[in-house]
């Protein structure tokens, strides 16, 4: 079989394994994962991902989430934020990569600041992966629902910040000993001062005429690669990628946005992403997971639970017991950045594969879980779909 056809036995397969996911209210996406998962386990296809090729194209896909999750992050939103979400977020988040860092360095022999930073990065949250559960129930615009959107929009910062201090290690440590560090950061100034210098230029982009949108999304796809391509030079593609979406939010007029915002998300999910979370599957080794069985649900466990108590310790007097909970609950799902970090530092040799497989496999464990344990919560507890 060779790539077209690899890839087109991908998209069906994956396109019909998330039309069971949806059911349970799993994004779809996640299917490709699944699939990736099964390959790891048994791939007849070896040499097709391991390809420069498919490499390639999976790639692309980590850049465009990271791109997308830039251009979702509404800086004036977040500084909007009441001192409890702010107070909230940053006692769950750290409280959570506090008790991560101990058991990543212990039980898997990594550093200290290595485990600090994957940590960090799996203690945030995928909001994305809770909308569709909390539209269900007609909790969204509830205090409940707004606070658990709240503190994911907030943490996105947290997940800016790690994506950069990953930027400078890579740039400055990896692969790239020969680029002094004075360049390095001479870059990563530079990437930052055209994303500021792209929002001066607000009113004269709308000024320019387009035959269509074909020719503005060329125009967009042009910055996005620019972005990337600079990133490279210093193993700072990440960062590129995400600063790509920051600047381009706040650089194109609202009407250009609109025009533009769902053809660049059909081509991020509906082809590149895809790729990104199969890839991602194929690295993982499943059978140590089953082999270590009882160490996924541990992890899975204490990170949790740690998770749900400063929720509850936090919240319950704003939201009382109940809804403090499920809050709590509803924080412990994670999504692309955290899977797009760990990728990042297992593909730079900074974490081992068994590290790398577990936290993927409590991804993915906790993700069957969550949308059900949420759903009989708020059901048993018969929490209000009255705005609060």
């Amino acid at each position: 079989m060779n790539l077209i056809l690899f890839l087109a036995a991908v998209f069906l397969i994956t396109f019909l394994l998330g039309k069971l996911l949806e059911k349970i209210r799993i994004p779809w996406i996640f299917s490709a994962l699944l699939i990736g998962l099964g390959l790891a386990a048994y791939n007849p296809f070896k040499e097709i991902t391991s390809s420069e090729s498919f490499i390639f194209l999976a790639q692309l896909g980590m850049y465009f989430l990271l791109f997308i999750i830039g251009f979702e992050i509404n800086l004036t939103e977040i500084r909007k934020k009441k001192k409890f979400i702010i107070k909230t977020t940053l006692a769950i988040i750290f409280a959570e990569a506090f008790l991560g860092t101990f058991l990543i360095h212990y039980f898997f022999d990594v550093s200290w600041f290595i485990s600090i930073l994957v940590a960090l990065s799996f203690a945030t949250v995928g909001e994305a992966v809770l909308l569709p559960i909390l539209d269900e129930f007609k909790l969204t615009k509830t205090r409940l629902g707004q606070t658990i959107l709240g503190i994911g929009v907030l943490d996105d910062v947290i997940e800016v910040a790690t994506v950069i201090v990953l930027t400078i290690l890579l740039g400055t440590t990896v692969g790239h000993a020969q680029v002094k560090i004075s360049v390095t950061l001479g870059i990563l100034f530079g990437l930052f001062a055209f994303a500021y210098l792209l929002t001066k230029f607000k009113q004269k982009v709308s000024k320019i005429q387009f035959k269509g949108v074909a020719s503005f999304f060329l125009f967009v796809i042009f910055f996005i690669f620019a972005f990337i391509g600079i990133g490279l030079m210093v193993e700072a593609a990440a960062l590129g990628a995400l600063l790509a979406g920051m600047a381009l939010k706040n650089f194109l007029p609202k009407k250009r946005l609109v025009e533009i915002d769902s053809e660049i998300r059909t081509m991020a999910y509906g082809f590149f992403a895809p790729l990104f979370f199969l890839w991602v599957g194929v690295d993982t080794d499943v059978f140590y997971l089953i082999k270590f069985p009882l160490l996924v649900v541990a992890i899975l466990l204490l990170t949790n639970s740690t998770k749900v108590f400063t929720s509850y310790i936090m919240a319950r007097k704003e939201l009382g017991t109940h809804k403090s909970i499920v809050l709590g609950v509803a924080l412990t799902v994670k999504f692309s950045t955290s899977i797009v970090i760990i990728k990042l530092l297992f593909e730079n040799d900074l974490i081992p594969l068994t590290l790398y497989s577990v936290l993927i496999g409590t991804t993915i464990l906790f993700k069957f879980i969550v949308p059900f344990l949420m759903s009989y919560l708020i059901k048993h507890w018969n929490i209000s779909e009255k705005k609060s």
